[in-house]
């Protein structure tokens, strides 16, 4: 299969209608899903969640594409998992929340930034930029604190409190992994093509125009009431 141009312009694009529908919305079917389905319901639903939460593959995809090895790879997506399941986990089991757009809205901006980032964009400013690991960790409590609201969303009732968050956060990282492993492959697949350069610049100017584009859709969906 070989790569050119227009399949690098065309794959962005197409990745933009699912984003837009924003399909890891908590939905009365996932209620229903949870009310009948026991602790798996729970794995079940957290995997759903991130299969289908857009914004936080896009900012996974754009670490991803920052690093060339599977060491590096390896290293920071467990430590965006650490981040996200600290509070995820502690979030959720403390009853600390927010307006789900509003953290949204960040995580927004995070997938602005690592395509940001990628791109050059604070050489190109003169400015050092922070340390990728320690914004990747910062992320990944932020990722994890939107996934916690979107759990808070559901009536999970008192009893298993605790297994049933530790539930969800087995069925995020199910998804997780399962979402990583096509990413990882195109990836790296497209690092063997010599059209891989212009590859890399469509993919992340698409993730700042997805960052601006979702961050939009947030704050208008926060400031008009909208779920």
């Amino acid at each position: 299969m070989r790569f050119n141009r227009l399949t690098f312009m065309l794959v962005p694009m197409a990745m933009l209608f699912p984003i837009l529908s924003m399909a890891h919305d908590v939905t009365a079917a996932d209620q229903e899903i949870l009310n009948n389905g026991g602790l798996l319901s729970y794995i079940q639903v957290g995997a759903t969640h991130m299969l289908t939460g857009y914004d936080h593959l896009l900012f996974l995809a754009g670490v991803v594409f920052y690093l060339n090895s599977f060491k590096d790879i390896l290293k920071f997506i467990t430590v965006f998992t650490i981040g996200h399941c600290v509070t995820l986990i502690g979030a959720t089991y403390a009853g600390i929340t927010a307006n789900e757009h509003l953290v949204d809205a960040v995580i927004a901006l995070s997938v602005l930034y690592k395509g940001f980032e990628n791109l050059g964009g604070f050489k190109k400013l003169q400015v050092t930029s922070p340390n990728l690991l320690g914004m990747v960790f910062l992320f990944g409590l932020i990722h994890g604190f939107g996934l916690s609201t979107r759990l808070q969303s559901f009536d999970i009732g008192a009893d298993s409190f605790l297994a049933k968050i530790l539930c969800f956060n087995v069925g995020v990282e199910l998804g997780q992994v399962l979402a990583l492993i096509p990413i990882v492959f195109v990836i790296t697949l497209s690092r063997k093509r010599k059209q891989f350069p212009a590859f890399y610049q469509a993919l992340n100017w698409y993730l700042v125009l997805a960052g601006i584009g979702l961050f939009v859709y947030q704050i208008y969906g926060y400031f008009n009431g909208q779920h």
